[in-house]
């Protein structure tokens, strides 16, 4: 809301405790400052700057919170279906686009902030402070890291604001509180906010320290965030046939970022993936550029491993589409894999013949709890779903969880590289992706090591993506190359239940993905034998509703008295497709309520094409 941006200076710090290195991005409020006797040395800025951590960097988030975690807040995907009328799209203009409960709800749906420049104004006022108090007593290296971490977080602060809303006033100043014309400015295009967001950026990444302290932001941690922001808004501009030069120059920084990452060999795929998610402790993890810490002596615990523990219900969980997609491990699509059983959608088959992340991210049987069968347990460890019918230990029941969260991990940073440079020699006059991209990239990561219980199932590390021999999959859409294809499978594989999906699906043009009257698969889960992975849905309050399908589409109900007829794709519960839905969907609405808080100061604030 626009009062937000008149924020007073008194802003609460946040520092760290005292000599404690096991909890850097939670950090008390110990102390709070007066401005005018603030901005002394690196320390009080250090200081201010510490709040950003948990806002911008949150992991698991904290409790039973669910804004922006993986498995309970980015649920709204095409990749999981729930029992009944699937979620749906916002369909009209909110009231407000600020209030906490809509926001709640809204989040899920275009994954990023409310209509807010409150963190747009904690930077530049950081940046006011370091020009006008601080940079006489601090060295001039400290004064352009803090200058280029200020820029960074402003920059990554409108990044979100403009995937979801497109064009936003850009202030990149303090105002006065009389400065009513500056307030209370229309929107700015997103091309004009995102070139200077690029101009921050490179400010970023030219000025920030290589270290600054374990688990503190610095040049790869920013160039890591610097390839995905631009990354989105260049193949934003591109798939949206909005600015082709605007979407080379941020494509071409996407590839720059990433290769800062990339060439510093500090990082690797050193670890299986289980490692990534499921650790006490993700300190020295070669792949892991930025983690969130979980500690309960500090109460700071989170349960988004309980969410994947076999037993609590997520309500929306992996369809049959996303079954589809994994790659069969000698490399190609399921339909002409060579693997034997590839054509077998059993669980227990499924595991031994996809992509290794198939069985480190979904439990190996059949569990109830889902409403497709198919159990995500990505984020919990293997002991986790041992407990499974009996009392959980605080690790992995309740919010008690103290597994670390990956903020930043070396996957993305390589797969935002090569979609980038994908689209670039694609459409946009780049150099042509060479097998040495992939090599870097793709087969990098399916280069994993897996882990003892994996390899005990027979799971088998995936075949190198070459690009003399790209996959044949009849299920690619006909607009979109076939490397590209494989570059976005890799994406859905490597992200599952992550907060990539529904962007990817926005940046690509892609939302008839959640339309899922287009796909009868969106309905179905694995293939089962009811009565002998689970009998719980065969008893008399199911009548009627247990339902598989065969690959023919003929369906068996449940009758009471059919029980060992019922094998085949596991049909979710009164599963129906969303509300219809627009085009207008890829951008939000602004609320009623700030619209009129322009009007009554005399101004106007445009609403969102299409809404």
């Amino acid at each position: 809301m626009m009062k937000n941006i008149k924020l007073i200076y008194s802003l609460v710090a946040v520092i760290l405790l005292a000599g404690c290195n096991k909890n850097i991005l939670d950090r008390p409020p110990l102390t709070s400052y007066v401005d005018g006797q603030f901005w002394r040395n690196e320390d009080d800025i250090r200081m201010y700057v510490n709040s950003y951590y948990s806002y911008y960097f949150s992991g698991y988030n904290t409790s039973f919170t669910a804004d922006y975690t993986p498995v309970r807040g980015y649920t709204f995907s095409d990749d999981l279906t729930g029992k009944n009328v699937q979620s749906s799209f916002e369909s009209s203009v909110p009231t407000s686009r600020g209030s906490t409960s809509e926001a709640a709800a809204w989040l899920q749906t275009y994954a990023g902030p409310t209509w807010d420049f409150a963190w747009v104004r904690k930077s530049n006022i950081l940046l006011d402070r370091l020009e006008n108090e601080a940079k006489s007593g601090i060295s001039e290296d400290a004064y352009k890291h803090w200058t280029a971490v200020a820029r960074f977080f402003r920059g990554f602060e409108y990044s979100r604001l403009v995937s979801v809303f497109g064009d936003v006033p850009y202030f990149d100043k303090v105002l006065a509180d009389d400065d009513l014309p500056a307030l209370y400015k229309d929107r700015d295009d997103r091309g004009v906010v995102m070139d200077n967001v690029y101009e921050d950026f490179k400010y970023a990444l030219g000025n920030m320290r290589e270290n600054d302290g374990a688990q503190f932001l610095n040049k790869y941690i920013a160039a890591a965030f610097i390839s995905r922001f631009m990354l989105f808004e260049g193949t934003y501009q591109h798939y949206h046939g909005l600015d082709a030069a605007r979407a080379k120059k941020y494509l071409d920084f996407a590839v720059e970022a990433a290769e800062i990452v990339m060439n510093s060999n500090k990082y690797s795929f050193g670890r299986d993936l289980k490692s990534l998610f499921s650790s006490e402790s993700l300190a020295g993890h070669p792949e892991v550029l930025l983690y969130r810490v979980y500690d309960a002596a500090l109460t700071v615990t989170h349960c988004i491993g309980s969410y994947s523990n076999g037993t609590e219900v997520v309500g929306v969980d992996p369809n049959l589409v996303l079954i589809k997609s994994f790659i069969a491990n000698d490399g190609k699509v399921w339909q002409n894999s060579g693997v034997p059983d590839a054509e077998s959608f059993t669980i227990a088959d499924l595991v031994k013949t996809r992509d290794p992340r198939f069985e480190a991210s979904f439990v190996d049987k059949a569990l109830t709890p889902s409403a497709t069968l198919l159990y995500g347990f990505k984020f919990a460890s293997r002991d986790a779903i041992t407990y499974i019918g009996k009392t959980y230990p605080a690790a992995w029941g309740s919010n008690t969880n103290t597994s670390d969260a990956p903020v930043m991990r070396l996957a993305e940073v390589v797969l935002n590289w090569i979609e980038a440079k994908a689209v670039l020699a694609e459409y946009l006059g780049g150099s042509p992706v060479a097998q040495e991209d992939i090599d870097k990239s793709i087969n990098a990561i399916r280069l994993r090591p897996l882990d003892a219980a994996a390899a005990d199932k027979g799971v088998q590390q995936t075949a190198p993506l070459m690009l003399g021999a790209l996959p044949n999959d009849p299920d690619r859409d006909a607009d979109v190359p076939s490397l590209i294809w494989e570059i976005r499978r890799e994406r859905r594989m490597e992200f599952v239940f992550e907060h990539t999906r529904l962007l990817d699906l926005k940046r690509w043009k892609k939302l008839e993905y959640m339309d899922f009257s287009t796909n009868p698969d969106y309905f179905l889960g694995p293939w089962v034998n009811v009565q002998a992975e689970a009998p719980a849905y065969l008893t008399d309050a199911y009548i009627g509703r247990t339902k598989v399908k065969q690959p023919d589409g003929t369906v068996i109900t449940y009758d009471g008295n059919n029980a060992a007829s019922l094998v085949g794709f596991w049909m979710v519960d009164n599963a129906q497709n969303r509300n219809p839905f627009t085009e207008q969907s890829y951008l939000a609405p602004v609320g009623q309520s700030q619209i009129i808080q322009y009007e009554e100061k005399g101004y106007t604030l445009s609403q969102t094409p299409g809404w």
